[in-house]
């Protein structure tokens, strides 16, 4: 049936009107019936129980009584005012107490009339009391949906000042769920609801918000958030499919001068057998005369940036241009002299294009690259600006490719008629659970081996007592000729965090290792861009011994003699951000060292995150420990790409729901790949659905 019903403006609803729903809207992104349908509750509370007055104490976390309201006083003047009532049943009175909306509270309570409280015990002036209790008439409850659990709805504070707390929420979901009675419609198939014994959508939706026991809640919560992770693992894999039949690529079916002569005289080092196997897996890609779009995952320093010029040379030697993407002007720079150094001995014309590039240069580059005679062009987001435009461009390098947005790699696809093949890669290694939720749609290269000759950096976790046998080592190692890093999580000092910040460390540093003896760059990302570069080559260049740095230096700087990397309030960064840092150092044949520096206290969390950066060195090991103790909201930027936008489903907790969706998901875009079969239609409407309304998984058919 049509789900008209469900696109209903907000506004629309009894109890919402127009300043509620404009609240609604800005606060939690509910614009419609389907908007609040799908705004699940965090939090259960078993309502099923009732106390008598006498059995209250302070150690029960929530309680609920049913009796009678007497004695309401209000009590001081406008500031510091406070309402107070007595609420008695057959056993004894509790005292509640309100300290906001009184206005419209002193009023709405009868005396003769039963009510159901419920709050949490509190002491005051030696007495049980309960503050802000939820207060509502026996009748009302007892005309509810027959739930004994009470689901908790996050609110805000401007919502909640219009009387939109979590029982505000609640109570404008039963006015809904009461209109919507009839009118949710199925979106998986016969089929699946008998095999998996799935209970129907309907009788899911009703139980996630007013669940009428535990049992029924939980195979509520496993039939929606199978449903969630099922369309998305669908969507992906349909746009996968759309993608090989219907977007034909160039076909680089030659393999000339440009990629041979550079293997057999200019490679830096032999490819390691999962560099071979990837160039195999690329190679394979481009000959098949379908796009290309593989995500390239391999570790800082496993070769990833050789196996994107090898791809770069295969394209030149099919006549086509070709570019590549990085997040920061310092990666963009770094490549761009990467690249010239490799090719050095060819004729290969490379140009760089950032925010920086002066007007005359930029005016060369676009006449170059529109005639054909400008080959690689490396560059930021500069280059998706619509005034670069190519003469045929064929292949798109994209790297760390979870800092641009959906949108933004979307123009570069659109630089020529017929898409240019797509490689994107990441230092960042992505879990499995994660990369199947947000990249299902593109293929997967992973290098898994380092280089030879790259000895592993061996870590240690340093607390403030060993800092002077800290600075002994650091001179041990300059005096050997290696370079330092010093890394802080701060610019200035913040007055909430206590930690050790750049400008106090820079001074401190600067009084161990004095000049002449030592030479500091320093490095954080409010210096101007020159002043910055300049710093940069200082140290590049071995004029300075040691770099005091934010984590600017995080990715783009590739120095074979710094050996040593000191992270100062470790406990401070995420895994991931860790493990990028210490892929600084460890990029020669010399050993190389990671010192954390950590406070005393740390959280379990935090202890747990530099044990495990002690232990291992396995990037996807860390991304998966990061993924446990961090979620998925800030690993690899995905909030951008506008995919895990889940609202029910947890990629981590939910790990096997997701690999049954997708394995099913992949079944039925095997087996019924355009949706033929009758019994498929209902989940064909529901995809429909959903890709109109721009990935709102949870959107009601």
């Amino acid at each position: 049936m049509s789900n008209k019903f469900f696109e209903t403006p907000i506004t629309y609803l009894p109890g919402v009107g127009p300043k509620r729903a404009e609240l609604l809207n800005k606060e939690l992104g509910v614009f419609c019936f389907a908007d609040l349908l799908t705004y699940f509750p965090y939090r259960y509370i078993d309502k099923s129980k009732f106390y008598k007055i006498n059995e209250i104490n302070i150690n029960l976390p929530y309680v609920q009584i049913i009796g009678n309201i007497s004695n309401i006083q209000i009590i001081g003047k406008t500031h510091g005012q406070r309402m107070t009532a007595d609420f008695f049943d057959e056993t004894g009175t509790i005292e509640l107490v309100w300290f906001k909306g009184i206005r419209w509270l002193k009023d709405k309570f009868k005396a003769n009339e039963k009510y159901v409280v419920f709050g949490k015990p509190n002491v005051f002036n030696r007495k049980i009391n309960i503050p802000h209790p939820d207060v509502s008439l026996l009748s009302d409850e007892n005309e509810g949906l027959g739930e004994s659990l009470s689901g908790l709805y996050n609110s805000t504070e401007k919502l909640k000042s219009r009387g939109l707390d979590s029982k505000g929420i609640a109570k404008l979901m039963k006015a809904l769920m009461l209109k919507a009675k009839d009118k949710i419609s199925e979106t998986l198939s016969e089929d699946i609801i008998s095999k998996y014994k799935f209970i129907s959508r309907d009788e899911a939706i009703t139980n996630i918000h007013f669940p009428k026991n535990p049992e029924i809640l939980n195979k509520a919560s496993v039939r929606l958030k199978f449903e969630e992770f099922f369309f998305l693992q669908l969507s992906l894999l349909k746009q996968k499919l759309i993608r090989i039949q219907k977007f034909n690529g160039f076909k680089f079916n030659k393999v000339g001068d440009y990629l041979n002569s550079f293997y057999k005289n200019e490679l830096p080092f032999e490819l390691t057998n999962a560099q071979k196997k990837v160039i195999r897996e690329i190679r394979s890609d481009l000959g098949s005369g379908k796009q290309m779009n593989r995500l390239l995952q391999g570790d800082v320093g496993s070769g990833k940036t050789l196996v994107a010029l090898m791809t770069m040379l295969i394209s030149l030697d099919n006549n086509f241009q070709t570019c590549v993407m990085a997040p920061t002007e310092i990666l963009a720079n770094q490549h761009f002299e990467t690249f010239n150094k490799l090719l050095k001995n060819s004729e290969i014309n490379i140009e760089l294009l950032t925010g920086s590039t002066k007007t005359a240069k930029r005016k060369t580059i676009h006449e170059k690259l529109l005639n054909g005679e400008l080959q690689i062009l490396i560059g930021t987001h500069a280059l998706i600006e619509d005034v670069v435009k190519f003469k045929n461009l064929g292949l798109v390098v994209i790297d760390e490719q979870h800092r641009f947005g959906v949108a933004q790699r979307a123009k570069l696809w659109k630089k020529n008629i017929i898409p240019p093949h797509i490689l994107v890669m990441t230092a960042t290694p992505i879990p499995r659970t994660l990369a199947m939720t947000v990249y299902g749609d593109l293929d997967f290269s992973i290098i898994d081996e380092m280089p030879p000759g790259r000895k592993a950096i061996k870590t240690y976790l340093f607390f403030d007592s060993k800092r002077l046998k800290l600075f002994g080592f650091i001179r041990r190692k300059i005096k050997e000729g290696r370079q330092i890093y010093i890394v802080y999580p701060l610019i200035e000092e913040s007055e909430k965090l206590d930690l050790k910040h750049l400008m106090d460390g820079y001074e401190s540093i600067s009084r161990d290792f004095p000049l002449p003896d030592y030479a500091i760059s320093i490095v954080h990302g409010k210096m101007k861009s020159k002043d910055k570069d300049f710093e940069m080559q200082r140290f590049i260049k071995g004029e300075t011994q040691i770099m005091v740095a934010t984590t600017v230096i995080e990715v783009g700087v590739d120095i074979p003699n710094a050996t040593v990397m000191v992270i100062e309030n470790a406990e401070r960064f995420g895994l991931s951000q860790l493990h990028q840092l210490r892929g600084r150092v460890g990029r020669g044949a010399d050993q190389s060292f990671c010192i954390l520096m950590a406070a005393y206290k740390l959280t379990a969390e935090g202890k747990k995150r530099l044990e495990t950066m002690v232990q291992t060195s396995d990037g996807f090991e860390i991304a998966e420990m990061d993924l446990k103790l961090r979620g998925p909201g800030d690993l690899s930027g995905t909030q951008q790409s506008g995919i895990l936008d889940l609202k029910i489903a947890d990629i981590i907790k939910d790990a096997e729901i997701l690999k049954l969706a997708r394995s099913l998901a992949t079944q039925m875009i095997n087996d019924d790949p355009f949706f033929k079969n009758d019994k498929n239609e209902v989940i064909f409407k529901q995809l429909k659905n959903l890709s109109k309304n721009k990935a709102n998984w949870g959107l009601i058919s």
